[in-house]
């Protein structure tokens, strides 16, 4: 349908930030992963050499005692180390969605894809609203791009529906100048409203798509059973 469509291709744009900065995030994290190993290997040796050279072969308990201590403290030294890749990792993908955050205002650039965008932001709340007359918030820079969205919104509304629907731009509660940019739709007098701004779009994309980026960047986890 028009509706999936529209919301695949905002998706689409969406995502199209992670894979520009791809290559440069699994470099960082491929230098974490190495730095993490070298550390561990360091450590290990150590650990070996001090507890081999604190284990009396001639008796038995100390030797179990030792054992343990090595057990033990490896697996200590094994969760820290653990630790700090996951902490690095979730650096990693924090400075990721950071600066595509960053990015998000370079889509306004080009007026016939923003446009487009914007088209496919208004239907997806009107299908969304479902009602006969729905407003539309924007920044006052978007007024031109999103009063032509709106027009040709209407159109593909009333081909896709069979019936008209009346959308208004609410010059009287524009979006803050601080936004990246996108829309609201308003509907029922103001009580519903659908934020369909380009911000609270990447909001929702850093939420479905984490397991993904993870996943690519860092590879499948093997120790976890349940995926959501």
């Amino acid at each position: 349908m028009s509706h999936a469509m529209s919301d695949d291709q905002v998706s689409a744009e969406l995502k199209k930030m992670t894979a520009f900065i791809r290559q440069e995030a699994l470099e960082k994290a491929r230098e974490i992963e190495i730095k993490a190993d070298e550390e561990f290997a360091i450590e290990k040796s150590k650990l070996v050499r001090q507890e081999t050279s604190s284990i009396d072969s001639a008796y038995e308990k100390k030797f179990k005692q030792a054992s343990m201590s090595q057990q033990i403290t490896r697996s200590t030294l094994a969760n820290k180390t653990r630790l700090k890749v996951l902490s690095a990792r979730q650096e990693l993908l924090d400075d990721l969605f950071e600066q595509a955050r960053g990015k998000l205002g370079e889509y306004t650039k080009d007026k016939g894809k923003y446009g487009a965008i914007c088209k496919g932001l208004i239907l997806e709340g009107a299908y969304a609203l479902n009602e006969d007359k729905i407003g539309v918030r924007a920044r006052k820079g978007d007024y031109d791009v999103v009063k032509k969205a709106m027009e040709e919104a209407k159109k593909e509304y009333k081909d896709t529906m069979k019936r008209d629907i009346a959308i208004e731009l609410d010059e009287k509660n524009p979006q803050p100048d601080d936004i990246s940019g996108g829309v609201s739709i308003v509907g029922t007098g103001g009580k519903i409203d659908i934020n369909n701004t380009l911000d609270e779009r990447l909001k929702l994309l850093e939420t479905d798509a984490l397991p993904m980026v993870r996943t690519s960047l860092f590879g499948k986890n093997e120790n976890r059973k349940f995926y959501d």
